[in-house]
C-alpha cells in the first residue's frame, strides 16, 4: 500500500513539471509575422525620414538576419552622407585633371594663376598687335657670340612687348620655385599679355660663386622671357638654320685669336662691324 502511494506521488510530480513545447511551425510562423511587420514599417516610413536600423535585443533573430539581406544600405543612408559622398567624388575628379579643370572660377570670381591655364589659346590678338610681334628682325640688333651663336639681346624682346601691348600690358611671373644646382640655377616663368597666359618656359643661368645666385636668378628670368617670346613669334628667324647661315656669311667673320696667358690660338666669331678681340684673346 505504501509503495502505491509513493508511485502516485512521483507520477503527480512528473505531470506537474511538464512544460508545453512549441513546435517549429509555430516559431517559423512567428518569425514570418515579425518580418512582414518590419517590412511594412519600413515601407511606410521610406518617404519620410530614413532611419538607421537598431536592435533592442542582445541576440539576432531569424527575422533580423533575413531583413539584413533584403533591405539595401541605400534605404537607411541619410541625405547628409550621400551629399558628402557626391561632393568628395566631384572634388576628386576635379583634382585629378592634369590641367586643373575649373581652376579659374572660385566663389568670388577671381582667377587662381598659381596652377591655372586661364586664357591659353583663347583667341588671337588683334591684327596690329600680331604685325608688331611677327615683324622681321633687324640685322643691326642681332649679336654674335664668340662660339658663333647669334642672339637678340634680352632688352630687345622687352621693347617689342612694350610696343605691342604697352608698358603694363604684359608681365612675367614665376611659375615654380628657384632650383639651385651646383653650378646652374633654373626656374619656370609664365608670360601674361593683356590678362591672358601666353607661354610657360624654364630659364637657366650658370653661376660660379654662391654670392652670385641673386644675379644668376635675374639672368634666369631673362632667359625664360626669351624662350616665352619664341611662342609669340618674336625674332623667330634666329632659330631658322637658313637665316643663321646667311646672316653669318653677311654680317659675321671667324678669326684666329691667341690667348694672352696660355698663348693658345683659337677660332672666334664676331660681327664684321665690331672691333677686333683684345683680351683675353687677341687677334
Amino acid at each position: 500500500m505504501a509503495s502505491r502511494v509513493a508511485f502516485c506521488g512521483i507520477s503527480a510530480l512528473r505531470s506537474s513539471c511538464r512544460v508545453p513545447l512549441v513546435s517549429s511551425r509555430t516559431y517559423a510562423g512567428a518569425a514570418s509575422s515579425a518580418l512582414h511587420a518590419r517590412k511594412t514599417f519600413l515601407s511606410k516610413n521610406k518617404n519620410t525620414s530614413p532611419v538607421a536600423k537598431a536592435s533592442t535585443t542582445v541576440g539576432s533573430t531569424v527575422a533580423d538576419e533575413v531583413s539584413d539581406q533584403d533591405v539595401s544600405p541605400e534605404a537607411v543612408s541619410t541625405p547628409l552622407e550621400s551629399d558628402r559622398s557626391s561632393s568628395r567624388s566631384q572634388t576628386a575628379s576635379s583634382s585629378s585633371s592634369p590641367l586643373g579643370a575649373d581652376q579659374s572660377d572660385s566663389s568670388d570670381g577671381t582667377v587662381d594663376w598659381s596652377n591655372g591655364y586661364q586664357g591659353l589659346s583663347a583667341k588671337p590678338f588683334p591684327k596690329e598687335t600680331i604685325d608688331l610681334l611677327l615683324a622681321p628682325v633687324d640685322p643691326e640688333d642681332v649679336e654674335v657670340k664668340p662660339d658663333g651663336m647669334i642672339y637678340l639681346p634680352e632688352i630687345k624682346y622687352r621693347r617689342v612687348l612694350n610696343k605691342a601691348f604697352g608698358p603694363g600690358g604684359w608681365g612675367l611671373a614665376p611659375w615654380s620655385k628657384l632650383d639651385i644646382g651646383p653650378k646652374v640655377v633654373s626656374r619656370e616663368h609664365a608670360l601674361f599679355c593683356l590678362g591672358r597666359l601666353v607661354a610657360v618656359a624654364r630659364g637657366e643661368q650658370e653661376y660660379f660663386d654662391p654670392d652670385g645666385i641673386a644675379t644668376a636668378s635675374e639672368a634666369c628670368k631673362s632667359n625664360a622671357l626669351m624662350r616665352c617670346c619664341k611662342d609669340l613669334g618674336i625674332a623667330s628667324e634666329l632659330w631658322d638654320p637658313r637665316f643663321i647661315r646667311e646672316f653669318k656669311a653677311k654680317y659675321a667673320v671667324e678669326v684666329f685669336a691667341t690667348h694672352a696667358v696660355t698663348k693658345k690660338a683659337k677660332k672666334l666669331w664676331r660681327r664684321k662691324d665690331q672691333p677686333k678681340f683684345e683680351y683675353p684673346y687677341r687677334e
